[in-house]
């Protein structure tokens, strides 16, 4: 019968979290923050697109014109599910690895860039879609491009800030 004292780590999960980095502060800490609302709206944006698509309805669209042509088109959705629907899903993921990462969870950073640098590639194409086969857009998806550019200039930024420096300029 083994007694354990009070405060010590009882599981490997415990030990590989209390050896993780810090919580991301200072330029780091802010990034996340800024990539965790970045992502809300991302979120708010998809998921909006998501319901028209399937309710069937028409996204209001006041400055480009072509929101029903790229909405309605054939790259709206890929097997039946609406593009948007995935991009929900990806952003509430950023959201959720942004958080984490915010944390210092490790893992959460490196699957942050993936995931980011997967909706940068897929964000190219599908404005490739509006500009060059269907030459109309939609705003959203313009909006969703932006954030997901920014979203991806904000991961770039953070393989340049080291920790051990950005704490040393608090000090």
């Amino acid at each position: 019968m083994s007694v354990r004292k009070p405060g010590a780590l009882a599981t490997k999960d415990q030990q590989q979290h209390a050896s993780s980095r810090p919580p991301a502060r200072g330029r780091a800490g802010g990034l996340y923050v800024i990539a965790t609302l970045l992502a809300l709206g991302g979120l708010a944006d998809a998921t909006y697109l998501t319901i028209n698509h399937l309710t069937g309805q028409n996204a209001r669209c006041t400055i480009t014109g072509g929101c029903g042509e790229v909405l309605g088109s054939a790259y709206a959705s890929v097997g039946g599910i609406p593009v948007a629907a995935v991009g929900a899903l990806a952003y509430f993921t950023v959201f959720s690895l942004a958080t984490l990462a915010l944390f210092g969870y490790t893992r959460a950073q490196t699957l942050l860039s993936l995931l980011v640098g997967l909706m940068f590639l897929t964000t190219l194409w599908l404005l490739f879609v509006q500009a060059f086969i269907l030459h109309k857009y939609c705003e959203y998806c313009l909006l969703s491009a932006a954030i997901t550019l920014t979203l991806t200039g904000i991961v770039i930024a953070l393989k340049f800030i080291r920790p051990d420096q950005d704490r040393k300029r608090r000090a």
